[in-house]
């Protein structure tokens, strides 16, 4: 008998499993893996010029029948190009994060689309609801890439969202097994977003040198930085040293813009320049030890996710 429940139904999916869509990461190759595998995949927009944006959604249909989404940054410049595409492409789910969510849900709703919102607290996934969307992303601290101010971490994170509003609560932030997705499930969520779990995969479009680095940090070797900019979780380099030092000494907000440059996390993590560039990756990275095909990781999850929950039961 198949699972259901409000993130399966909400989407058209097996399993309330979402790859997030992370910048040099999830491309038309991943999101089709997750989703053929009953997941469903999410192509990353924030890293792509339109023209690219419309190659991956044209891909993507053509390598999987099966739903599919696309992360919009509300941050990024050509917004209301890759909206626009996304409409003309007919794509089924699109995440948002960064940003106002009422400033695009109501178009997209009107097209048909399931919008979804990331949010880092109770009080912006209230907002997001209000707005319209279909279902949040509660994303905890311990998440890779752009962070909340709040710090918030995923245990506190997502019981207090889970109150606040009564649309799905999709949980982010730290959850790259099935013992954490039954954990985020207890809190209340109705499905989860893997990131950094996905990074490692032969299908996602990360440098193999920053896979390498993924699968061999350890505790503590991530960090939140540039919190006067964007707050971002960083694998520590020496751009990250360079970061930090300069922070210390009390750097101001044009003097850290001119230190992050253009296009540095494109040149650490699909260049693989690992000293140079951001390497953006959660704190569940330190439990990341091998590269495998997505749709294994995805059934892991799931299979260990269903066994713990027995084993809990029988508690």
């Amino acid at each position: 008998m198949a699972f259901q429940n409000p993130v399966t139904s909400l989407f058209g999916i097996e399993y309330p499993i979402i790859q997030a869509g992370m910048i040099w990461a999830s491309g038309w190759r991943l999101a089709s893996a997750v989703s053929n595998a009953g997941g469903l995949g999410v192509i990353g927009s924030g890293s792509m010029y339109p023209d690219v944006l419309r190659e991956h959604i044209q891909k993507c249909k053509s390598a999987t029948d099966k739903p599919f989404g696309v992360n919009v940054p509300l941050l990024y410049p050509d917004l209301d190009k890759h909206i626009q595409i996304i409409l003309e492409e007919k794509v089924p789910v699109v995440f948002t994060s960064a940003g106002n969510p009422k400033t695009w849900t109501p178009l997209l709703k009107e097209h048909g689309v399931k919008v979804v919102h990331v949010v880092s607290s109770s009080k912006f996934a209230v907002k997001s609801q209000e707005a319209g969307v279909d279902a949040v992303v509660a994303e905890g601290f311990e998440a890779g890439g752009h962070n909340g101010r709040e710090e918030t971490t995923t245990m506190v994170l997502i019981p207090a969202v889970a109150a606040a509003v009564t649309i799905p609560v999709i949980a982010a932030g730290g959850i790259g097994s099935g013992k954490a997705m039954a954990a985020a499930f207890a809190l209340g969520a109705s499905g989860v977003q893997v990131g950094s779990r996905f990074v490692a995969t032969p299908e996602a479009s990360s440098h193999e040198a920053f896979k390498q680095a993924v699968i061999t940090a350890g505790e503590g070797d991530t960090m939140l930085s540039l919190k006067q900019l964007t707050p971002v979780r960083l694998l520590k380099n020496a751009f990250f040293e360079a970061v930090k030092k300069a922070e210390t000494e009390g750097a101001d907000i044009e003097q850290l813009k001119g230190l992050l440059g253009r296009g540095r996390a494109k040149k650490g993590m699909f260049e693989g320049q690992l000293d140079e560039g951001e390497l953006e990756i959660g704190q569940v990275s330190a439990l990341i030890r091998e590269i495998k095909p997505a749709a294994d990781v995805l059934h892991e999850i799931w299979n260990e996710f269903r066994t713990t929950c027995s084993q809990l039961g029988s508690l």
